[in-house]
Parts: structure tokens; sequence; C-alpha cells
């Protein structure tokens, strides 16, 4: 399962950069990927995984501005098209999963 955050944050302020500052370095420190500008994904292993960072990336939302959690599905992440201007680039892929014999 793939969570996304995407968020739209004024950065009009020093208060308002320093806190959009702090919440994409906090993204990245828990392990969520820069898709796009605002938009960032993170693989979570398990429904329990996913249900711990929505938390985690709720208590980080800053005073001001707008942030949407988004989960899908492996199967829905690998249908998704990314075009870099007109050429198709393949998705990311999600991490391989250990086997243990």
């Amino acid at each position: 399962m793939w969570v996304f955050a995407f968020f739209d944050l004024p950065v009009t302020g020093a208060k308002e950069r320093k806190d959009y500052a702090r919440f994409r370095k906090d993204l990245k420190r828990m392990g969520f990927s820069m898709l796009q500008y605002s938009v960032y994904a993170r693989y979570c292993h398990s429904r329990e995984s996913h249900d711990t960072f929505l938390t985690r990336v709720q208590k980080l939302v800053p005073e001001k501005g707008e942030v949407r959690l988004l989960a899908i599905t492996d199967a829905q992440f690998v249908k998704m098209r990314v075009f870099v201007g007109k050429k198709r680039k393949e998705a990311e892929k999600g991490p391989e999963q250990l086997m243990f014999f």
C-alpha cells in the first residue's frame, strides 16, 4: 500500500517558509519520497503501518495551508502513467519484499 501526501502550504512570510521546509524535511525523514513538488509518497507494508504514518503526518501539519493524505494499493500504483514531456516514463517501483525460508 502507498500513502500519498499532497500539500499546499503558504510561503509568504519567514515563519511560513520555515514551517514549509520543516514539513518537507519531516516527510523525508519518515521515508517519503518526492514525486512532484508538494506531492510525496511512501510505501507501507501493512495496514497498521499505513495507519501509523497517517497519524504521524497529521501531527506534523502546520497551522496554515492544506494537506491531503491518500492511500492506494500496489495494484493501483503500478497502473499510474508518468509522462516527462511527451515521453512516457516507468512509475516508481515498490520495495522488494524479503522472503525467509
